[in-house]
């Protein structure tokens, strides 16, 4: 049985809505954007802050530009005379921690935020505990959930998704030393527009267990 399942995604493709229906139909905790509440909880750092900070980099910010005054700070209990550690850096620390506490005591599935990566490389959770699933879609399916889920102009859309995807693989590249989307990262790679949202959750769900 895997009991921790990372969900990785393209942007409209349901990847958020595919891991709540999931972490429902196995009754396991669900964890998205509440992971920036709980990472600011535990470091100090304001939920607002934190977004911010993800968006910049996911944006292709170039990373050395936050080694600047203004986005660095020092690590808890460091002395003076010590270097600065960037505060994208403690960011994405700080979430890793939450992450791991949260995959070592309780079953769950995780949406987002290099989690697969994190866990792949950790200790807390047995290989064949962890399930990494990558959900894309072709661009009209992502372009109709795009208009209506969120309400982009289609004019837009495609030109959001692209964009969205991008920032994406920014982050992910840069902290993980790994590539988004890359078949070798996931253990599951899935076309969401094959069976729907609830299919597709359907299908996870089975295979994990």
């Amino acid at each position: 049985m895997k009991r921790v399942i990372t969900i990785s995604r393209e942007f409209g493709s349901g990847g958020r809505s595919i891991g709540r229906k999931l972490a429902s139909l196995l009754n396991y905790k669900f964890y998205d954007r509440e992971l920036i509440d709980m990472t600011a909880e535990n470091s100090g750092l304001s939920a607002e802050f934190i977004e911010k900070t993800e968006q910049n980099i996911s944006s292709g910010w170039l990373y050395n530009l936050l080694l600047g005054s203004g986005y660095t700070s020092p690590m808890r209990g460091n002395t003076a005379g010590k270097p600065l550690v960037p505060l994208a850096d403690q960011v994405f620390n700080a979430q890793r921690k939450v992450i791991l506490n949260i995959a070592e005591i309780e079953s769950c599935v995780i949406v987002g935020r290099c989690a697969d990566a994190i866990l792949r490389t950790s200790d807390v959770v047995k290989k064949d505990e962890l399930l990494n699933v990558f959900i894309y879609s072709d661009m009209q399916y992502k372009i109709d959930r795009a208009v209506n889920e969120y309400d982009i102009p289609e004019r837009e859309a495609a030109h959001v998704i692209t964009q969205t995807n991008k920032f994406r693989a920014n982050h992910y590249n840069i902290f993980t030393e790994s590539t988004w989307g890359a078949r070798e990262n996931y253990d599951l790679l899935i076309n969401s527009a094959l069976a729907g949202i609830d299919g597709t959750a359907e299908i996870i769900a089975n295979l994990a267990k």
